[in-house]
C-alpha cells in the first residue's frame, strides 16, 4: 500500500487530501479535519443501475436494501443498531452510476465504522437467505408505491428517462427497476450480482474528519486487506450518444394530479465536463428561486405558473449527455396550452435574449453557497471526495468544480442555450382526470 498527498486548489477544497491503494485495490482518499470530533466513513461502489444487464433491473437499488440485512459478522439490522448506539448517523443510496453507503460517527469509531463496512463487502454473500430477499423485495414494491405511483407527478422520472434515451441505452430504466426483474430473479442470480460488482477493486472508502491518514490507511489495511478483488469486473454498457436528439418527443398522461404539470427536458453533456458546467449556470438563470426567469416570467409576470411548484436544474448524470429538465405547474384556471407555451417562450429567450451580468453573478453566487454548504459538513465532504475519486479517477479533482463554475461566461451560456432547441427537445404534460387532452 502507497499514500501520497493530492493538491487541492485554494478556491475549490481547502481542507488537505491524502489517498492510498491496496493490494487488493481498494481506494483510500483521507481528508483530516480536527475542528469537531466527528468523523464520515463512506463508500462508493462503482456500480448503478446503468450497469444491470437486461432481465436484471432494480438489482443495484435493492441491494441498497440488502446490504442492512447482515453479513457474515453482524445480524439483521445490526449494523444500523451499533452506529446509532454509538451516537451515529448512517444511510446508503442509489443512482444510475453508483451505489453509496455512509455513516457519520464520533470519531472514536472510526474502527467500528470499518469493520462494518469490510464485513459487509467481504461478507454479505453468505448471510444473504432466500427470506431476507423476498422481505426486501417487498420493502422496494412499497417504496415503488409510495414515491412513484401514489403520489402526483411521482413517475415523471420514470417516464423521462426512456423519452430521452433510447431502448438499451444505459440510462434508459431508473433505478427503482422493473419490479418483473425484481420477481423473476432467483437467490443464485442477486449473490453472483453481488459477487460481481461489490469488491474492493470497485469501491473507493473515503474518510473525512478527526482522524490522522496514517490512522485510516492502518485500519482499512486491517479490515479490508483481506478481502479478495474480482478479476475482470464488467465495463457499463456504452452510453455514448452522438449529438442532440433531431426529432421531438411527447407524452400526455391523464390522471390523479391536481393541476397541470409541464416538463420540458434536452440531452445535454455529461457531469463534469465544461459544457455541462454551462448549463449547469444555465439552469439557475433559469430556474433558481424568486429572481430566475422562469419566476420572474410565469410566476410573478403572466401569473400563469404556481409559484412553488417551477424551476430548472440538470441531473448530474457522468457517464453520458445528461438531462437539463425545466418544468412549472399551472394555477387554477389556466390550461395546459398556455402554461406549456410559457415555458417553452422562457426556456428559448435563454437562446434569444443574453444573460445579463446580474443574471450571471446572481447564478454564480447560488451556486458557490450551495457548494460551501455541501462541504460545511464531513459527510458531504465524503461524498463530493467519493464521487470525484470514483467517477474522475482523482479525489482532488474536486477542487476544481466552483472555479469552473465561476469561469462560465454569457456567451458559454448563450452557445449552450443554442442546442436547446424545439427539434430536440421532450415533453411529458401531466393533466388532471377529466382534463380533455
Amino acid at each position: 500500500m502507497s499514500a501520497q498527498p493530492a493538491p487541492v486548489a485554494e478556491t475549490g477544497y481547502p481542507w488537505p487530501i491524502e489517498t492510498a491503494r491496496l493490494d487488493n485495490g481498494l481506494r483510500i482518499v483521507v481528508s483530516e479535519d480536527h475542528t469537531a470530533p466527528v468523523v464520515c466513513v463512506n463508500l462508493w461502489y462503482d456500480v448503478g443501475s446503468r450497469h444491470e444487464p437486461p432481465g436484471q433491473t432494480g438489482f443495484a437499488h435493492l441491494f441498497e436494501h440488502l446490504m442492512f440485512e447482515g453479513s457474515a459478522h453482524v445480524g439483521k439490522t445490526e449494523h444500523m443498531r451499533y452506529v446509532q448506539g454509538a451516537g451515529g448517523s448512517l444511510n446508503a443510496t442509489t443512482n444510475p452510476d453508483r451505489t453509496n453507503y455512509f455513516q457519520t460517527l464520533p470519531s472514536e469509531h472510526l474502527e467500528l465504522a470499518l469493520w462494518l463496512e469490510a464485513d459487509r463487502m467481504g461478507g454479505l454473500v453468505p448471510a444473504l437467505t432466500q427470506e431476507t430477499l423476498d422481505n426486501q423485495r417487498e420493502v422496494v414494491k412499497n417504496e415503488r408505491r409510495q414515491r412513484y405511483e401514489n403520489v402526483p407527478y411521482g413517475d415523471a422520472w420514470l417516464r423521462l428517462l426512456p423519452l430521452l434515451y433510447p431502448s438499451g441505452h444505459p440510462y434508459h430504466h431508473a433505478t427503482i427497476g422493473s419490479m418483473e426483474d425484481l420477481n423473476a430473479a432467483s437467490l443464485e442470480t442477486f449473490q453472483a450480482f453481488h459477487a460481481l460488482y461489490y469488491a474492493p477493486n470497485n469501491a473507493v472508502l473515503t474518510v473525512t474528519g478527526d482522524v490522522t491518514p496514517a490512522e485510516v490507511f492502518a485500519l482499512a489495511d486491517k479490515y479490508f486487506g483481506m478481502i479478495e478483488p474480482v478479476p475482470d469486473i464488467p465495463a457499463a454498457p456504452h452510453g455514448h450518444i452522438a449529438g442532440p436528439a433531431t426529432t421531438p418527443v411527447r407524452e400526455t398522461v391523464t390522471g390523479s394530479v391536481p393541476a397541470p404539470r409541464v416538463y420540458l427536458s434536452h440531452r445535454t453533456h455529461a457531469f463534469g465536463t465544461a459544457g455541462y458546467d454551462a448549463i449547469t449556470v444555465l439552469a439557475a438563470v433559469l430556474g433558481s428561486g424568486r429572481g430566475s426567469r422562469l419566476y420572474q416570467r410565469l410566476a410573478d409576470g403572466a401569473r400563469i405558473a404556481q409559484p412553488d411548484y417551477i424551476g430548472a436544474y440538470g441531473v448530474d448524470l457522468a457517464h453520458a449527455p445528461a438531462p437539463l429538465i425545466v418544468t412549472a405547474t399551472a394555477k387554477d384556471g389556466v390550461d395546459t396550452e398556455t402554461l406549456e407555451a410559457g415555458v417553452a417562450e422562457v426556456l428559448d429567450s435563454m437562446a434569444a435574449e443574453p444573460v445579463t451580468e446580474a443574471e450571471l453573478e446572481r447564478a454564480k453566487a447560488l451556486l458557490t453557497t450551495a457548494w460551501w454548504r455541501q462541504l460545511s459538513t464531513v459527510g458531504g465532504r465524503a461524498d463530493i471526495l467519493g464521487r470525484y475519486a470514483t467517477q474522475f479517477g482523482d479525489a482532488s479533482s474536486a477542487a476544481y468544480r466552483l472555479p469552473q463554475w465561476q469561469a462560465v461566461t454569457a456567451g458559454d451560456i448563450a452557445e449552450a442555450a443554442r442546442t436547446l432547441n424545439p427539434e430536440s427537445r421532450v415533453t411529458l404534460v401531466y393533466l388532471p382526470e377529466g382534463t380533455e387532452a
